[in-house]
């Protein structure tokens, strides 16, 4: 059975507000118009999943909805714990999934750190170790639940940001 993750960073976050948490800021006009493009990228591919694990930050949470639709609308779980979080605390968190096709959404730098523990060999994209804003890795993995996969196991199917899609400088 292989198992497949769609691993996406928040979209562009407003600091227009200097007095707001961080936890709080909502996504600018960059990010709301990003997002539904990397949804269109999504769709186009055929990508779907069962459970989204998304951190309960205000930008993340908007970035899921842009999203939802494009990927089946799966059941979701919106988890304190990937606010800001490291790599290990994601790879706890995706160990508990339950569907086999997940989409995480999270923030950097955890998220540009994850995606390269995760994968055997990085895609050959200028912006994937700098993972900005609504970047996207979809990776397969070979074991049969999440529960057993680590770091070093995935392979990467494709690697995206909204700025590349215009140019079609993707990953496949």
């Amino acid at each position: 059975m292989t198992l497949r993750l769609i691993l996406m960073r928040h979209a562009k976050s407003s600091w227009d507000d200097p007095a707001q948490a961080d936890f709080d800021r909502p996504l600018n006009a960059r990010g709301r118009a990003a997002a539904p493009a990397m949804a269109d990228w999504l769709a186009s591919r055929g990508e779907r999943a069962g459970q989204a694990l998304v951190s309960s930050a205000a930008r993340t949470r908007e970035t899921f909805a842009a999203v939802t639709g494009a990927v089946g609308g799966p059941e979701v779980l919106f988890a304190d714990a990937l606010y800001l979080a490291g790599p290990d605390v994601m790879l706890r968190c995706l160990r508990q999934a339950r569907a086999k096709n997940v989409i995480m959404i999270g923030h950097n730098p955890g998220i540009a750190a994850f995606a390269a523990a995760l994968v055997q060999q990085a895609p050959a994209h200028p912006d994937f170790d700098r993972y900005p804003t609504c970047a996207t890795l979809i990776a397969e993995f070979s074991q049969s639940d999440w529960a057993g996969v680590g770091f070093g196991a995935g392979r990467a199917v494709a690697f995206a940001t909204p700025r590349t899609l215009d140019s079609g400088v993707w990953v496949a």
